[in-house]
């Protein structure tokens, strides 16, 4: 399909939009959970991003639960191959940090929830600055030595520290991190923008981003005096509280009137053109949540445009 994207300098090609798979057996049950993965997959989605730690924060949750829907959603509809399917290590309570025998058992887990032998992509959720770099890759390169993992990945990670871990995958000739999840929207730009952007442009490595609607924020559903309900609203509320924020989606709207798309779909169309990155991710509660997510493939911003939107969330 012509709208995949090479995931930096993996075999992996991926569809422009990851689907967040952090509500999944949280605030969308198994039922809930399945229709929205089949909206997504039938409109040509095939990555999915969850992590072991999905959703331990939710009372009488453990973690695993999102990669336990995944897996029976594959299951289910016999369509693992057709998937690339991203989770995450190092956040789950009973495999919390980055040690090798942390990194060994915690993927074990995921394999077995998720039904499958091999895992597409594999992160390292928070970065563990008590283990060295070579122990965290070692650990890493062994699984994919082993068949379990094809690509591994980063999140939540100094530039120092992913700098180091590529020079000591590319010294030892040990597999190689190809991707990063920053933290990145139009209204959180800070954390990416600088020394880690730099750092994953020249290493070839292509960004994933999380939050990138902005924990709803920027589906413009977050009005002065409006109330959603959602258990997001208090984050997404604090953006509604800066002039930034203002300014961000009164760009975004009159964006989204002229172009006759969502508000969503317009801000995802910024972050997917900004220099390194490949796919947003976006997760969905419901059904009709998805379609603003994937018309991000459809929907190419002009040179002004990204500028409005880039000036006004400066």
């Amino acid at each position: 399909m012509t709208s995949l994207r090479t995931l930096g300098s993996s075999g992996l090609q991926v569809f422009p939009l990851a689907l967040g798979g952090n509500v999944f057996g949280w605030t969308a049950d198994e039922a809930q959970s399945f229709a929205v993965l089949d909206a997504y997959a039938a409109a040509g989605g095939n990555f999915i991003d969850t992590a072991d730690s999905y959703s331990a924060w939710a009372p009488g949750n453990e973690g695993g639960e999102s990669e336990t829907v995944v897996g029976k959603w594959l299951a289910s509809r016999g369509n693992r191959s057709e998937i690339a399917v991203a989770t995450k290590v190092g956040a789950h309570p009973s495999y919390k940090g980055l040690s090798a025998a942390t990194v060994k058992g915690a993927a074990e887990e995921s394999l077995r929830r998720l039904g499958t032998d091999h895992i597409d992509l594999y992160y390292t959720h928070f970065d563990d600055e008590t283990v060295p770099v070579e122990e965290i890759i070692t650990a890493l390169d062994q699984l994919v030595r082993d068949g379990k993992v094809r690509e591994i990945a980063a999140s939540n990670i100094s530039p120092e520290r992913l700098r180091a871990s590529l020079d000591f995958s590319e010294r030892e000739g040990l597999a190689r991190y190809v991707a990063l999840q920053p933290h990145y929207n139009l209204v959180s730009r800070d954390t990416y923008e600088g020394a880690l952007q730099d750092t994953a442009a020249a290493a070839g490595l292509a960004a994933v981003p999380y939050f990138a609607l902005a924990s709803g924020f920027l589906t413009g559903k977050y009005r002065a005096g409006a109330t959603v309900d959602s258990p997001r609203a208090d984050r997404a509320g604090q953006y509604l509280r800066s002039e930034r924020g203002q300014r961000v989606l009164a760009a975004l709207a009159a964006i989204a009137n002229e172009r006759d798309a969502e508000i969503a779909t317009v801000a995802l169309a910024w972050l997917a053109a900004r220099p390194t990155v490949v796919a947003p991710i976006a997760s969905a509660r419901t059904v009709e949540q998805v379609p603003a997510l994937v018309a991000v493939v459809g929907l190419q911003l002009t040179e002004q445009e990204q500028a409005t939107l880039t000036e006004a969330s400066a």
